[in-house]
């Protein structure tokens, strides 16, 4: 459940009187095209041809412009965390981020280790001999934070969301998703990818025949384990993403891994159970462990150990993970500049207190003000698009207005920062700062289990460019980082704004009833609220939007999942139309705004054109193949003209005639929220 965008300031009806390209250039626009032809040719087209995707990108767009501004920013801040580190006060976040950056840095120090900070791991796995020592070696493992055959973690209960629970998620493989270890089209990467497991294991001191015969054994490993994963439409359905069971039910999946062991080597308690969420994976991970040979099991735990770790050791690791991921299976020529890759563990490892200084310089309480009183703005609209619903009825409808009621925004940064005591952070060693980090997130992440949840609790840090919406506690979620243009203007005209921010913050609030945020209440339970006949008029349709975005193919022969994304093209169009109904109730306190021209459009246009240019960018091929297969997002040159083409709205604003490709009329359009 993720979504896009927000901005900065708040400026109803500050409508510019001229011209004014920092806001919005229209000789960006290709004329040449009709907006009722292609509304992201018209707006988009000619930015792209100028601005091509640089040599360390796989895509680039809207987002990565501002992604790259923001890692500016965070770039001079943690140079200058570095540069004060020695006489910061001990202890503080800026001297742990000083030291963790600065280690990273030292690229000469992580050449010189090569292996060795990762060889007593290495040495760890050459001891297992016996199922015991096995299932004794993942315990250890996932309690320093470096599980990775499933995913363990806490998460608020499906069915008292209240509390938060432990769950158990599938996990273990090396490509994208399990298609990739059984469809014909994907041969080609498999034989790379194998390529690549023996690479790794060459470099981890393996002879080139043994690292050969181990890469086959490990293929076929996680070939068996892709084989009894859930795809990624599978686990978009919140019945695949939840199965509570007792540690006695549990143990009798899984008889070869002992659940009551793993928790007491985690020092956790899981009260009556936890959320064994896949059990056919799970069924399958414990046959593996009494039906596989150890020595393929000890092969398999040493590549992914060394392809983990990759990025944090020598230039031949990085190098090696580099050309497999992001080369073949992304398309990148380059690698990122170091301070970016540091940058990134940084973020990955202490996002939150980098976030805390980012928020610092940055984002100011009053901005913070500006953009929870646009919210609201959204928020009544939503409002009235529930109570305009003609397809609903009021015993279902009262339910989705008790949902709006307890939605909780929450704009730019935690109202209370988390705590960094007990994380040690040194200046002379990456590797072991990542280990200790990745180890202290995950102690933090299990301390909540047992309790109760935290809705004021953030996903994402300050820093980041994104947004999203959590069903489990129904909030809507805007990092500081996405309340900046292109999204919002803090001088510049409501069409523009209600287009950019305000379309996220109306799409952030759709995901609450979504295809999957619907089957959560008011409260975050999974639970039916809907009558029967509404549901199956919900689905109806959501269905006419699943064949919709079936039709778009951004590569020839490959086609959008329309049902993978669904989610996301439902809160494009409903976020779309409410941000629509926001802008005409801002224009109503000055009625003569709704004829008024800027640059040649009126506000409706500039509106939609705004909207538009969110989704301006390109992908490489090989990156946008992988998207295909696991993003719930669709392409960003349909999201720019899915949403409209089903809007009475925009076919009215640009004068579009019924048959023109813009035009999805009559049985073709889709209306939901």
């Amino acid at each position: 459940m993720k979504p896009v965008v927000l901005a900065i300031g708040l400026a109803l009806s500050c409508v510019a009187a001229a011209a004014d390209n920092s806001v919005f250039n229209v000789n960006e626009l290709d004329t040449q095209v009709s907006a009722c032809s292609n509304l992201n040719t018209f707006v988009n087209a000619k930015w792209v041809a100028a601005h091509p995707i640089p040599a360390d990108k796989t895509r680039w767009g809207a987002f990565d412009e501002l992604a790259e501004k923001s890692l500016d920013i965070q770039h001079a801040i943690v140079q200058q965390a570095a540069r004060n580190a020695a006489t910061a006060k001990p202890g503080s976040i800026e001297q742990k981020i000083g030291y963790f950056f600065a280690s990273g840095m030292n690229e000469a120090a992580v050449n010189a280790a090569g292996i060795q900070p990762l060889q007593p791991t290495l040495h760890a796995i050459s001891q297992i001999m016996t199922q015991p020592q096995l299932v004794d070696y993942l315990d250890t493992s996932f309690a320093k934070g470096q599980g990775g055959l499933f995913a363990f973690g806490s998460g608020a209960d499906f069915k008292n969301a209240k509390m938060q629970i432990g769950y158990a998620y599938q996990g273990g493989l090396g490509l994208p998703t399990p298609d990739y270890y059984t469809q014909p089209e994907h041969a080609a990467i498999r034989a790379q990818y194998v390529a690549y497991i023996q690479k790794m294991l060459e470099l981890g001191g393996a002879p080139a025949a043994n690292a050969a015969r181990d890469a086959k054994a490990v293929m076929a490993f996680e070939t068996r384990l892709a084989k009894a994963s859930l795809k990624p439409v599978e686990l978009r359905m919140p019945e695949n993403q939840y199965h509570f069971v007792s540690v006695a039910e549990a143990d009798r999946i899984t008889p070869n891994f002992p659940w009551q062991k793993f928790f007491a080597a985690q020092g956790v308690k899981v009260g009556r159970g936890f959320s064994l969420s896949q059990p056919k994976f799970f069924a399958e991970v414990s046959t593996m462990i009494g039906a596989e040979p150890i020595a393929t099991w000890r092969a398999y735990l040493r590549f992914h150990e060394i392809s983990g770790a990759a990025p944090y050791l020598s230039t031949p690791f990085v190098d090696a993970r580099f050309d497999f991921y992001n080369k073949t299976l992304g398309g990148q020529p380059q690698i990122e500049p170091r301070w970016k890759r540091v940058l990134g563990a940084v973020n990955h490892e202490m996002g939150m207190a980098l976030g805390e200084l980012y928020v610092a310089k940055t984002f100011t309480p009053e901005a913070k003000a500006r953009a929870l009183a646009m919210v609201n703005n959204l928020h009544v609209a939503l409002k009235q698009h529930i109570e305009a619903v003609s397809w609903m009825s009021p015993a279902t409808k009262a339910k989705a207005m008790e949902k709006w009621q307890t939605l909780l925004p929450k704009i730019g940064y935690p109202d209370t920062w988390r705590s960094w005591n007990g994380l040690s952070v040194t200046p002379d060693n990456y590797f072991a700062n990542i280990e200790r980090a990745s180890a202290f997130n995950y102690r933090y992440d299990l301390a909540k289990i047992g309790k109760p949840t935290d809705r004021q609790d953030w996903g994402m840090t300050p820093q980041t460019v994104n947004a999203y919406y959590d069903p489990t506690n129904n909030t809507i979620n805007f990092p500081a980082a996405i309340l900046q243009p292109p999204f919002f203007y803090a001088n510049g005209d409501d069409g523009i704004n209600y287009g950019g921010i305000g379309a996220v913050i109306g799409h952030e609030m759709t995901h609450g009833y979504d295809d999957e945020g619907s089957q959560f209440d008011a409260y975050g339970n999974n639970v039916n609220w809907w009558s029967k006949a509404d549901r199956a008029a919900f689905e109806a349709r959501t269905a006419k939007l699943v064949h919709q975005f079936d039709g778009y193919a951004p590569l020839p022969g490959l086609h959008v999942n329309g049902k993978l994304t669904l989610g996301e093209n439902i809160a494009d169009l409903g976020g779309l139309n409410i941000a629509y109904t926001a802008l005409q109730n801002a224009m109503k306190a000055d009625p003569k705004l709704a004829s008024e021209k800027i640059d040649g459009y009126t506000e409706d246009q500039r509106y939609f054109m705004s909207w538009a240019r969110v989704w301006r960018g390109s992908v490489r091929d090989a990156r946008q193949k992988v998207l295909l297969n696991v993003d719930p997002h669709s392409p960003a040159q349909f999201r720019a003209i899915g949403a409209p083409s089903n809007m009475a709205a925009f076919w009215q604003a640009f004068h579009c005639k019924p048959g023109q490709p813009m035009v999805r009329a009559g049985a073709r359009q889709v209306v939901i929220w």
